[in-house]
C-alpha cells in the first residue's frame, strides 16, 4: 500500500556544493548528510541530494518554462519577486522570467549541476 512520499532526489556532482545551495542559499534544512546521500526538510516532504560520484549530471531537454522530460521540482514561494531579486543577486541562473497567470506566478531556476527546480507562488500567498 502507498501511504506517502518517502522522497524527491536529484543527483548532484558536488555534495559540499549542493549542500551549500540547498541548505544555505535556498534554506531548506539539512536533516542528513553522508557525502554520498543528503536528505532535506521541504516544508514536511523529504528532498534528497544524490552524489554521482563526481561525474556531471546529465542534461535535461529544457526551454524558458522549464524542463521537457523527467520530473520538476517546485517549490512554494511567499513572495516569488523577493524570493528571484534574493537568488539573483547570490548567482542563481533563471531559465526565463516570471510568468503570472490566474493560477498563480512562476519561473524556472538551475541549481549547480544544471537540474531544473521552479519557484511558484499561488494566488493565496
Amino acid at each position: 500500500m502507498i501511504v506517502g512520499v518517502q522522497d524527491v532526489y536529484v543527483y548532484v556532482a558536488d555534495m559540499e556544493r549542493a549542500i551549500r545551495f540547498y541548505g544555505d542559499l535556498l534554506g531548506l534544512k539539512v536533516t542528513y548528510n553522508d557525502g554520498h546521500w543528503a536528505a532535506l526538510d521541504v516544508g514536511g516532504v523529504r528532498m534528497g541530494l544524490h552524489s554521482t560520484g563526481g561525474a556531471p549530471v546529465p542534461a535535461v531537454p529544457r526551454d524558458a518554462g522549464g524542463t521537457k522530460a523527467g520530473a520538476t521540482l517546485t517549490l512554494r514561494s511567499t513572495n516569488i519577486d523577493e524570493d528571484v531579486d534574493r537568488l539573483r543577486i547570490v548567482g542563481v541562473r533563471f531559465i526565463g522570467s516570471i510568468f503570472r497567470a490566474d493560477w498563480g506566478a512562476v519561473i524556472a531556476f538551475e541549481d549547480p549541476d544544471g537540474n531544473i527546480l521552479k519557484l511558484m507562488q499561488p494566488p493565496e500567498a
